[in-house]
């Protein structure tokens, strides 16, 4: 069984108050769990911090995170993630491939340093790993995971992790293109008969009229997908990356799965507290 939590489901910048209290004002992590594998994290946004919490203590943790890009919103979490001050924590990071050539290991430690932190990065007490990866495929443990460039502002992978047959696809920022419900090559291997595909929603179909170069999707698209080209679609689909104005976006569903699939439990979103 594939267990899915989602710690922080915001875009942008995290954010607090009544008018955000029911999906939370987090930005973006989500966990997949299976049993008997080394857990994996989406993004390394602030919600980040509240599965630390969960996991702090264990000895000889191991995780993996799968990062989709560089901006801040999906990075501010990493040295608030307790389980990084124990030696006996590895925490692996697999991230896009720059065009550059700059390391991803020297993006996060120019990252995460005085003065911009006052703890440098390769002064905590767990071994942190870095990965650069593009369009590839590669396991880790019993985990299936394929990477693909997506549309976004800058190098950004999207993810599809598949473990007994059962898939999860995670699209946290994705570009679709004004006035159309089009979708590349990349973005369709991953979401093709997937089981779970989390996807964009930072805007309204109004607000990404006026925005619709700022590389984020509306809440619309994967349904215009679906509706063009069935035979692609998806057992299941929820929501993230929600706008830190929007309240508490009830027009948005907090999650699709249900019992109908017994392989696939899609935990609710948590709620931030401060």
């Amino acid at each position: 069984m594939l267990r899915v939590s989602f710690h922080g489901v915001r875009g942008s910048t995290p954010c607090h108050g009544d008018e955000t209290h029911h999906y939370g004002g987090n930005t973006s992590c989500v966990s997949l769990c299976a049993d008997g594998e080394t857990p994996i994290i989406f993004d390394l946004g602030t919600g980040l911090r509240y599965f630390g919490k969960q996991c702090n203590g264990k000895p000889y943790f191991h995780a993996v995170c799968l990062l989709t890009h560089l901006h801040y919103d999906h990075t501010l979490g990493l040295p608030f993630f307790e389980p990084l001050l124990h030696s006996d924590t590895t925490f692996e990071i697999y991230a896009p491939r720059q065009p550059d050539g700059r390391s991803i290991h020297e993006l996060f430690m120019e990252k995460i340093r005085p003065p911009m932190f006052p703890v440098p990065l390769d002064q905590f007490a767990a071994r942190i790993t870095f990965h650069e990866v593009g369009d590839e495929d590669f396991t880790i443990g019993n985990l299936q995971v394929r990477s693909r460039y997506v549309p976004h502002l800058g190098p950004t992978l999207g993810f599809r992790v598949t473990h007994n047959d059962v898939s999860v696809t995670y699209l946290s920022d994705h570009q679709q293109p004004l006035g159309e419900f089009s979708i590349t090559d990349a973005a369709r291997e991953l979401c093709e008969n997937t089981d779970l595909l989390i996807h964009d929603a930072q805007f309204t179909n109004d607000e990404f009229a006026l925005k619709a170069s700022w590389g984020h999707s509306t809440s619309t698209t994967p349904n215009g997908w679906q509706s063009r080209a069935a035979q692609n679609g998806w057992r299941s689909f929820t929501t993230t990356r929600r706008a830190p104005m929007h309240r508490s976006l009830r027009w948005l569903p907090r999650c699709c799965a249900t019992a109908v699939f017994p392989r696939l439990r899609l935990a609710k979103v948590k709620l931030s507290t401060s």
